[in-house]
């Protein structure tokens, strides 16, 4: 179950900042090349306070807190996995995954990058943007390459995240603690 933590943190930390994104696509740029040739050094690791929010919130803490709102997805991440059988983690996931694509088809409108089916035979042409296509395997030059589509990835074409109208105090608030009286 770690590896889904850390795929859900990896997507919010690229979400968030485009010098993590970068680091994050280098280290798995690396994991490719492992497959081919020695060990790789992966990039370090910088590790920074949260950003001020003189400007505001950044719409990475409007998506997880909306996720966490409505589908509990900290929760999920953060809770101690350990003592709890795989079976009770699957009707937990069940549920979060199903609201999360809630969340997500209410904020943007996703589709395909290629419209072609996954496990058919597919053409990446030549100098490729390599954020559009991840090409693995003997890949030698710069394509055009066929290949069989092993997925085919997601592009948002619309983004609708509401305005952050809260104080900068309280902008990387993801969720209020809750109190009972």
């Amino acid at each position: 179950m770690s590896r889904i933590s850390v795929a859900f943190q990896s997507f919010f930390a690229a979400l968030a900042s485009r010098e993590k994104a970068e680091r994050i696509k280098a280290v798995l740029d690396c994991g490719a090349r492992a497959t081919q040739s020695a060990a790789p050094t992966p990039p370090s690791v910088i590790t920074r306070p949260a950003p001020s929010t003189a400007g505001g919130r950044s719409e990475a803490i409007t998506l997880l807190s909306a996720l966490q709102r409505e589908a509990r997805l900290v929760d999920l991440i953060k809770q101690p996995l350990a003592t709890f059988s795989d079976e009770q983690i699957g009707a937990a996931a069940r549920n979060v995954l199903s609201e999360c694509q809630t969340v997500l088809d209410r904020y943007f409108e996703l589709k395909p990058v290629t419209g072609a089916e996954e496990n058919s035979p597919c053409d990446v042409p030549p100098g490729y943007d390599p954020a559009q296509y991840k090409v693995t395997g003997r890949v030698e030059g710069s394509g055009p390459f066929r290949g069989m589509l092993v997925h085919h990835g997601w592009r948002a074409t619309t983004i609708k995240l509401p305005q952050w109208i809260g104080s900068n105090e309280s902008a990387l608030v993801i969720a209020p603690a809750e109190v009972e009286v």
